[in-house]
């Protein structure tokens, strides 16, 4: 299915949750914030939350430095 992510389509399976989507692009979860829908999704609801067709998300990870 077909999803938006960080403005860029993506191809994704169908019934795949957050955190799987996080895995495939291989970003460590403690570092980052999603929204799905312009709505922020908890870190503990990741792995439960799935995305369906058409979806958009927001993916930001954080950076440190000084």
């Amino acid at each position: 299915m077909q999803i938006q992510v960080n403005g860029e389509q993506r191809e994704i399976a169908s019934g795949a949750t957050v955190a799987q989507l996080i895995d495939e692009l291989q970003f460590d979860p403690r570092y980052l914030a999603v929204e799905l829908n312009r709505e922020l999704v908890p870190r503990a609801e990741h792995g439960g939350q799935r995305l369906a067709e058409g979806d958009k998300l927001e993916v930001v990870t954080l950076v440190g430095g000084g």
